[in-house]
């Protein structure tokens, strides 16, 4: 169990590093490492913790903390949590100290406006890492494409397309259709 918390605290550690943008932009990553690299979980359980993360109210970093606790009970889920929220809080802090001081020069404004494609980019990534996990059935597809055209071209609130998915879901198996 302890070489299970270190080797869960080293992976987050490292992605917590590269999380521009949050925890959500980092989701292929820790998808990579919790289900490829350890084998700790499956697709659909990374799918469905996900899921879990997303629905509930707080911080996307809590799909961190329910892996964690998935993987190595609620040890697994302090240090998973303290893993991912620890390094990338300190560099932060500590980067935010100097730009401050540096905030009107042309390379810091530069290094801004860079970063805005890179973090979209990368939680777009996360999107597709996450339909690949869970979209196994043509139902469930044809709800992920429903839910990001939803997303992409109406201005109401994402929720609506998790409410409806639900329902759908719900639906689905009363009926005994595959998702």
């Amino acid at each position: 169990m302890t070489a299970t918390l270190w080797h869960l605290a080293r992976s987050f550690v490292l992605v917590s590093l590269v999380a521009i943008g949050g925890a959500n932009a980092v989701i292929p990553e820790i998808h990579r490492q919790v289900v490829t690299a350890n084998g700790w979980m499956t697709d659909a359980t990374f799918a469905n913790l996900f899921a879990i993360a997303q629905a509930a109210p707080g911080p996307n970093v809590l799909v961190v903390s329910l892996i964690g606790w998935y993987v190595a009970g609620l040890a697994g889920l302090g240090i998973a949590t303290l893993a991912m929220i620890l390094p990338s809080s300190v560099l932060a802090f500590a980067i935010g100290r100097l730009l401050t001081r540096l905030a009107e020069t042309r390379v810091v404004r530069g290094l801004k406006e860079g970063m805005v494609p890179i973090a979209m980019g990368l939680m777009l990534s996360g999107g597709v890492v996450m339909a690949r996990a869970a979209d196994h059935q043509l139902l469930a597809a044809a709800m992920t494409v429903s839910a990001a055209l939803f997303v992409l071209l109406s201005r109401r609130n994402p929720l609506w397309a998790l409410l409806a998915g639900a329902a759908l879901g719900v639906a689905a198996r009363h009926f005994g259709l595959p998702l």
